[in-house]
């Protein structure tokens, strides 16, 4: 499997298990004990305030990942680009945004070190 894939995988993993109501739990394991995830609300969170705000936060009801790139950072350590569309049945508004996912490789597996998002105005 090529990079890109194994990393687009983790990706959409994190967006479905956000569908699904179960991203605290997701996150909780996917993201280094340092990680951090730097929000389009204007929050930087650490892996504990990322699991309390998901156990709180509501479904997406679908999303679609497009343009997706890939920077290699070394031989353990990558990141991924895309642009995302989110949306929760319900709300008129649908949440895009550019988004950017650094990992690295810890034991074999790939993990969440930083993700940020940058809001595309509507």
């Amino acid at each position: 499997m090529e990079l890109i894939d194994e990393l687009l995988s983790a990706e959409r993993a994190g967006w479905d298990a956000l569908c699904e109501g179960s991203g605290a739990d997701f996150y909780g394991s996917k993201m280094t004990e340092d990680g951090m995830m730097v929000l389009a609300h204007g929050f930087a969170l650490d892996r504990s305030e990322v699991v309390a705000s998901l156990r709180e936060a509501p479904p997406w009801s679908g999303y679609e990942i497009t343009d997706a790139r890939l920077i290699r950072l070394g031989s353990d350590a990558a990141a991924t680009t895309y642009r995302a569309r989110a949306w929760r049945d319900g709300e008129e508004t649908e949440f895009t945004a550019l988004m950017s996912s650094v990992y690295t490789r810890t034991e074999g597996t790939w993990r969440l070190a930083v993700y940020q998002q940058t809001p595309i105005p509507g």
